[in-house]
Formats: C-alpha cells, sequence, structure tokens
C-alpha cells in the first residue's frame, strides 16, 4: 500500500509542477510591500508582527520585522488592492491608522511608527497574568483548566469577592469543556473522576479565595506589577503567517489536518458540523454531522485521518465515533452501546492511522477514564478502565496505536502514560519523570515512539515504545503549557500553547527551541505540520478566533 506521506508528497510535487509556482522567499524576488518600524523608545523595532488586511477578505497575511526594523510581504502573498495595516508587539500601539495600496509588479512602502500603549492589560497573554500575579503555583494551576473557555482577562478584570466567585466557579463546573462566552453549553452531569461532596465544595472555596486575591475586587487597579514577555528575535522573526477567518464567530476549529489534495479540515468544537478550507481559494465548506444524543452538548473535539484519506472524529457528548468519506462526502457512526450510554459520556479521541492491523480502531471515554476499543466490522465495543480502583484524580485525554494497533493513552490528571496490548488486553502504566506533568494530546511517529505535551511540566517528552524510556524538554518560556506535538521530516518537534500564543519548534539534538508568536491571542490545540513542502508548513485552528492559521517559516 501506498503511504499517506508518499501520496502527500506526489499530490504536492504534481501541484507545484502544473502551476509552476516560484519559491515565495527567493532572495531575488521584490516584496509586495515593505517599510520599517521604530518607536521613540527604542528606535528601529525588532520582532514586531505586521499584518495587511485586504477589504472583504477572509485571509490576513502576517509578517515580522527583523533586527533592522525591516519587514517585507512576499509578492505572491498580496493581491493587488488596499490593505489595513495592524500590528503585534506587547506595550506598544501603531500610531495612527495606516493603509497601504498594493499594485501589481511594484513594491509599495509603509513605514510604521509605533507609540506605547495606555492600557496594557488588553495586551496581555493568559501566561503573562499567570506570570504576573501573586500565588502559589499550585493555585495558578488550578487557572489551566479555565483557559480552555474564555481569557484569564476575564478573571482578572472582575470584581467578584471570594463568596461571588465561588458561586461562580459552582456554576462554572457545569458547563461543557467545550463552552465559550459566545457558546456556552451545559453538562448533563459531572464525570465520574471528579471529587463531590465536601471535597469538592473545599476545593472552590480556595480557588474562589484566589481569584479574590488577584482581581478587582478590593481595589481600582491591580496591586501586582504586570509581567510581559520579550518580543521575537533572530530565527522566530524568519516566518509569514496566512490566517483565514472562518464565516461565524462561534465556530471553533479545534484540530486541523490536511488532505491530499492540500484541502484543510477542522473539527467543529462547539457544532454539529465538519468544516472544510481550500487554502488556494480560501473557500469554506460545511458537513453536517450527525447527532446521535439529542440533548447532550453538540461538538466534536479530534479529527484524524486514516491510511486511506478518511477522516475520523471523536464525538465528544454525542456518545460515538464517526468516519468521513471524503470521496462520498457521507458519515458512518460508531455508536456507544445503551448500557455504555450514560450521562457523563465522553467519547473524545480516535485512533485510525492502523485499523489494517485488526480491522479495530481505539477510542476512550472521559466520563469515567476508560479506553474503547470498537470492531468497525461488528460494532462491538471493549471497555477498559486503567483506574477502576481510585479514578478520582484521573483523567484520560488521549489514546494512540502502535504499528501493531496496541494502544497507548496519555493521564492529563497525574503522571502516567498507559499502554493496552491488542492481543492480551494486559494494561501497563508508565510514570513520567517529572511528577503530575499532566500527559496530554500525543501522536505515534514511524519509530514507535509516542510524543506527547505535558501540560502541567510546561515540557514536552517522548516515550519510547520499545525501551520504555522517556525524554523531557522544557519549554524556554515559563506558562507554555503545551497542549500537543507533531514531529516533522527534519525531526523537529512542534508544539504550541493555549496561553503564550506561541507556536515553539524544538530541534531535539541540541535541545534549542524556536519560538514563533501568533499575530492574534490564539487558543491553540491540536497541532500539524504539512511535510510535503520545504519547509514544512505549520496549521493550527484559533479555537477561540474562529479562524485557521498557517505558519510558514522560512529556512
Amino acid at each position: 500500500m501506498v503511504s499517506m506521506r508518499s501520496q502527500l508528497a506526489a499530490c504536492a510535487s504534481i501541484l507545484l509542477f502544473v502551476m509552476n509556482v516560484p519559491s515565495l522567499f527567493a532572495a531575488d524576488a521584490a516584496p509586495a510591500l515593505t517599510g520599517s518600524v521604530s518607536s521613540a523608545e527604542e528606535g528601529v523595532m525588532e520582532g514586531v508582527l505586521i499584518s495587511a488586511k485586504k477589504a472583504g477578505s477572509p485571509l490576513t497575511i502576517t509578517v515580522v520585522s527583523d533586527a533592522q526594523g525591516r519587514y517585507r510581504f512576499p509578492a505572491a502573498k498580496l493581491d493587488p488592492g488596499q490593505y489595513r495595516i495592524s500590528i503585534r508587539a506587547i506595550g506598544y500601539d501603531l500610531d495612527g491608522r495606516v493603509n497601504a495600496e498594493v499594485v501589481a509588479q511594484k513594491t509599495a512602502s509603509a513605514d510604521l511608527k509605533l507609540r506605547k500603549t495606555t492600557d496594557l492589560a488588553t495586551q496581555m497573554t493568559n501566561a503573562e497574568w499567570l506570570s504576573s500575579m501573586p500565588g502559589e503555583q499550585k493555585m495558578k494551576n488550578t487557572l489551566l483548566g479555565c483557559v480552555g473557555c474564555h481569557s484569564l482577562e476575564r478573571i482578572v478584570r472582575s470584581k467578584y469577592d471570594a463568596d461571588g466567585f465561588l458561586a461562580t466557579v459552582q456554576r462554572m463546573s457545569t458547563y461543557a469543556n467545550q463552552s465559550t462566552p459566545l457558546n456556552p453549553q451545559k453538562r448533563l452531569t459531572t464525570r465520574a473522576t471528579e471529587l463531590v461532596g465536601e471535597d469538592r465544595v473545599r476545593v472552590q472555596r480556595a480557588q474562589a479565595d484566589f481569584l479574590a486575591s488577584v482581581n478587582l475586587s478590593q481595589s481600582a487597579t491591580w496591586d501586582y506589577a504586570l509581567k510581559t514577555f520579550p518580543r521575537p528575535k533572530g530565527k522566530a522573526t524568519q516566518v509569514v503567517y496566512t490566517e483565514y477567518d472562518l464565516p461565524r464567530p462561534t465556530i471553533e476549529p479545534h484540530d486541523v489536518v490536511l488532505d491530499p489534495e492540500g484541502n484543510a479540515w477542522y473539527s467543529n468544537f462547539g457544532g454539529q458540523t465538519l468544516g472544510k478550507i481550500d487554502p488556494k481559494t480560501g473557500k469554506h465548506s460545511e458537513f453536517p454531522v450527525p447527532e446521535l444524543k439529542k440533548g447532550s452538548p453538540v461538538g466534536a473535539l479530534s479529527l484524524r485521518n486514516d491510511r486511506d484519506g478518511n477522516l475520523w472524529l471523536g464525538m465528544m457528548y454525542q456518545g460515538g465515533v464517526a468516519k468521513f468519506d471524503r470521496k462520498s462526502e457521507k458519515f458512518q457512526t460508531w455508536p456507544i452501546p445503551a448500557e455504555m450510554n450514560s450521562a457523563n459520556t465522553q467519547v473524545n479521541m480516535t485512533s485510525p492511522m492502523n485499523i489494517a492491523v485488526d480491522g479495530k480502531v481505539w477510542s476512550q471515554n472521559n466520563g469515567f477514564a476508560g479506553i474503547h476499543r470498537i470492531d468497525l466490522k461488528t460494532g462491538k465495543w471493549e471497555t477498559w478502565e486503567p483506574f477502576k480502583a481510585s479514578p478520582q484524580g484521573h483523567n484520560i485525554y488521549d489514546v494512540v496505536a502502535d504499528s501493531k494497533n496496541n494502544a497507548y493513552f496519555t493521564d492529563i490528571g497525574r503522571e502516567h502514560v498507559g499502554r493496552i496490548d491488542a492481543k492480551t488486553g494486559e494494561i501497563t502504566l508508565f510514570a513520567t519523570p517529572t511528577k503530575d506533568s499532566g500527559p496530554r494530546r500525543a501522536m505515534m511517529d514511524d519509530q514507535d515512539r509516542l510524543w506527547f505535551g505535558e501540560y502541567r511540566a510546561n515540557a514536552i517528552a517522548v516515550f519510547d515504545t520499545k525501551s520504555t524510556e522517556f525524554k523531557e524538554w522544557k519549554l524556554p518560556m515559563p506558562w507554555a503549557a503545551p497542549y500537543d506535538v507533531a514531529v516533522d521530516k527534519n525531526g523537529h518537534a512542534w508544539t504550541g500553547s493555549m496561553l503564550n500564543d506561541r507556536i515553539s519548534r524544538l530541534d531535539p539534538k541540541t535541545g534549542q527551541f524556536t519560538e514563533y508568536l501568533l499575530p492574534k491571542q490564539t487558543n491553540v490545540r491540536r497541532v500539524y505540520v504539512d511535510n510535503t513542502t520545504t519547509p514544512v508548513t505549520f496549521w493550527v485552528g484559533s479555537n477561540h478566533g474562529a479562524s485557521i492559521v498557517k505558519l510558514e517559516p522560512l529556512e
């Protein structure tokens, strides 16, 4: 069988040949728009993100100023027309409104002047708020569960006292994890792994007391200094971003993957649709996902390809997994059996890459920290409960199969990676070197090594399934809280953060990270690398920003 990677490479090569597209970044190519960036305080400024958006277009193109304060938009990126210019530079605003007229086969010029901002708080990332606020690490860690639905700025600007926050925390715990302020959804009940009774109230009271100590409940301004992170430098400025706006602000693109034709597909975390964008035209399409469980929250989390190019969804509270055939544009679903389908059923993940081994696909159930295996021919579901004896505190986040279709799972509640033998059903647990690391999303590389984000350890890690050895790399910036990992054809590992708006690329041989700042506040989840391009291309959904972001490093 021809591998998906080979198919992708062939399609990309044919497309480039037919279109006869020159390199976007050729040294002798004249840019469409260029200029300098400076301020009275710093003079020329490196690491300022400059965005250009054409009126009526769903696309925003962003570049970054270099060490000389120069920026350049490749000619292939900007069509002729009028563009609105905006910037991202912590602590600064653009001094006045700036528009630029781009003309075919000419280079437009616009020098940008920045001024100190009068409202720094509006520019702060979640990670910068966590670095700024006082308090113990364990209390700050509780906020890692809040950023999935909204920013921390929403909390620190509030005026609730401790009692007010207690009621708020208790209300927030009733919402599904795909909720946002624009699109809240109620859970039917709590997970079996959560604390109950007095223990639950005690934890909620401690969190409420902490939140009331860092917001504006006692003063008109914060009684702690606002700490910011440095702008990008060096390699981190050598990048071009393309952002594709989605048609509704309530769309939550959680996972983004590419098909062999180069189309970007995404799972809608907050709605019962599957979406597609044609990057060449910007055309957007949507396909309704079957609703299996009326009255339960809607939306899908994971989106993964199988080796035949079909797309698989974890249907979350709808209680099943779904396969989308791209050729027929039809869904096939496997609902969880009625006897397992409780109010807290939450089937988030699938692992379809190695179905051919035995005709079975792995999934998990966040409702009770369970693992499922579905026989696709018979529809039979098997179940494992690795933490049945002591479920509280455990939370199985991802499940990924190796080349023999053995299952590996991550326990975000603690520090475990687990294995289920496909033939015997035996469960084995492995503890990460860092305690309470919070393993989250994962991928299996072609050497059967499991790469994953360590959400609470501020690290990414790899687990060699043959030697059972771990290796970890701490991210340079605090509170990065990496969610996922994707390994590219060069052996580099990519991850992203829900907190600091940065995409990090690790060279495991040297241990060096390159950290690219995204153009806007971006709630990063699943990360994806397209290996058919040179250099590779990175894709991610802006889960709270209703957009898809493509990152093209220049080296």
